[in-house]
């Protein structure tokens, strides 16, 4: 075949350090491993806004979120008018096929996609019912896939409720494997399958819940010199301190099925591209959206630019990668990449509103990250060493090396030794700041605002619980956030 295929692949709340070929000392991603050790891996890959809906907007479009314009979480706001990635796959003559989460809306938007297979973990108030609530209801199962009881910002955890066949990580990969074999042959083919997991709900099947032993589990790491009460942090923190050690434990092994999980998936669209004869000329690329803190400073979920949170596996890998076979790199990379580097490497024109490089042929100095407006509002900046953040409520500064305290114990902001980078990097954050965030500086200097005081946050929806889904809930409120 002339010209490459591409397997792109990924999965929500995946941090970067969650592979066996990372080092990571329990869980187990051999099929990962194997990916890596046969093409490039990228370890200082992040999310410039890490959370869903805008980390997936710079995915599919290669621009950054002050272009494409959703730095919080904007779950009813049209994709900009540009070329995405599956369109400028399209436009150069390839067939593009999509199954699970897109995240977009509308809810059936294809984003340039010829198809879309979908599954939107039940967001019945967006205006869709999705291809995997189908596909239960025609199983006999209408309405059950939440019936677990678990949340989809919760970690607590039990296993899966229905048949392992049900489950959303098994039908994912299993339509993928049938958009592979119904391909047109005489044409390249772009193939995109998005995970919901391990993203909770923790609801691993079974079988892979028994891979592990709680008394393997890795426990959170201790105490950090720059953990305090300030409201900043008490914010941050407040959706983990519920949980017990017991619970922790089991939340942790629960991900780390679910991750096992996948990683077994994948084998098998491999093998489903072997038996094609598709796999000499296609590139199979790996990442997420973003990470999960995982109780790491006593932190869950997402929205910080902490490594847990921001930093995210990159792989590409397959024979048309061979010349980069075992390559690990700290250059520093981004989900905006992900766009110029598969469309450079089946050389296909680059749209010009694609703001990110292709990392196989250019490096960039630093990089600019932002989450978030009000409180929480989080800015970040880095020169793939030196990482710093800020908040702006109460004007707070953290500085790490990631060199030699890669798990960022050590705040290092003010230190004497590490000035000249601080101003740098400071300059670098302020010079990027836009809109609103121009109040939080006076003089050319940060000055951030008024903490004010911490009152924890009632939780009555048990952060987006869900119920049964069949028939659609009477009357759902179509302002919540999902």
């Amino acid at each position: 075949m002339g010209k490459k295929n591409v397997l792109l692949i990924c999965t929500d709340h995946w941090f970067a350090s969650l592979m066996g070929c990372a080092g990571h000392p329990t869980v187990m991603t051999p099929t990962l491993d194997q990916l890596a050790a046969d093409g490039i891996r990228f370890t200082q890959c992040l999310s410039t806004c890490p959370v869903c809906i805008p980390a997936r907007r710079s995915l599919m479009t290669g621009m950054f979120p002050a272009s494409h314009g959703d730095r919080v979480y904007s779950d009813r706001m049209p994709m900009p008018n540009v070329t995405t990635l599956a369109q400028a796959f399209r436009n150069a003559g390839y067939q593009a096929y999509a199954v699970g989460k897109l995240h977009v809306y509308p809810q059936r938007n294809r984003i340039g996609f010829d198809d879309v297979t979908l599954m939107e973990e039940g967001r019945y108030e967006l205006g869709a019912v999705d291809d995997y609530q189908i596909y239960l209801g025609e199983q006999g199962y209408a309405g059950e896939e939440f019936l677990h009881g678990m949340g989809n910002n919760n970690y607590l955890t039990r296993p899966w409720h229905l048949e392992d066949r049900h489950h959303p990580t098994v039908w994912a990969t299993r339509e993928m494997m049938r958009q592979i074999k119904r391909r047109d042959p005489t044409r390249p083919a772009f193939f995109y399958l998005s995970y919901n997991f391990p993203h909770p709900p923790l609801v691993p099947l079974q079988s892979f819940w028994d891979m592990y032993t709680d008394d393997e589990i890795d426990l959170p790491e201790a105490a950090d010199n720059w953990c305090d009460d300030s409201v900043i942090q008490c914010l941050l923190r407040e959706q983990a301190v519920s949980y017990s050690q017991k619970e922790i434990i089991r939340a942790k092994r629960a991900f780390y099925a679910q991750c096992t999980l996948i990683d077994y998936q994948i084998r098998m669209l491999i093998g489903t591209l072997r038996e094609c004869g598709l796999l000499k000329d296609t590139v199979i690329a790996f990442t997420s959206d973003h990470g999960d803190m995982l109780f790491s400073h006593g932190m869950v979920a997402k929205r910080t630019f902490y490594q847990g949170s921001a930093n995210v596996p990159l792989i590409l890998s397959g024979e048309p990668l061979n010349s980069w076979r075992g390559t690990v790199t700290n250059k520093i990379a981004c989900l905006e990449d992900v766009m110029p580097t598969l469309l450079s490497l089946c050389g296909i024109d680059m749209p010009d509103t694609v703001e990110g490089i292709n990392l196989l042929s250019q490096e960039r100095d630093m990089l600019y990250g932002e989450i978030g407006e009000g409180r929480k509002a989080t800015r970040m900046a880095t020169d793939g060493r030196y990482k710093l953040i800020y908040y702006p409520c109460g004007n707070t500064f953290q500085m790490f090396d990631l060199k030699t305290d890669s798990k960022e114990q050590k705040n290092l902001f003010d230190q004497p030794a590490c000035r000249d980078i601080q101003e740098k990097l400071t300059a670098y954050l302020i010079d990027h700041l836009h809109g609103d965030d121009l109040q939080w500086v006076r003089d050319g200097k940060l000055c951030g605002f008024d903490a004010g005081e911490y009152q924890a946050s009632p939780d009555y929806g048990l952060y987006n619980q869900r119920g049964l889904h069949w028939p659609p809930p009477n009357g759902y409120q179509n302002n919540g956030k999902t």
